[in-house]
């Protein structure tokens, strides 16, 4: 996949992850994006060969929460 078509899908995935970590947190849109954007699991979106970005929205959150509470990410073995 080139970075031109992972950006593209990064920009559809990520609102949906930003939007339930705003919901399930509390947080304002800033915060939300902010802590997403830092954390290791977003890094590894980035990064097309972990294959992350096929995962539902719903699941990304899951890790992200698995990440903010436990300080570790157990990826899907599909991804």
């Amino acid at each position: 996949m080139t970075p031109e078509k992972l950006s593209a899908l990064l920009a559809i995935i990520n609102p949906s992850v930003v939007q339930l970590i705003m919901n399930n947190r509390k947080l304002s849109s800033t915060e939300a994006v902010k802590l997403f954007y830092d954390s290791d699991l977003y890094a590894m979106l980035e990064n097309e060969a972990s294959k992350l970005w096929h995962l539902s929205p719903l699941t990304l959150y899951e890790l992200f929460e698995e990440e903010l509470t436990t300080g570790n990410i157990n990826y899907p073995e599909e991804a």
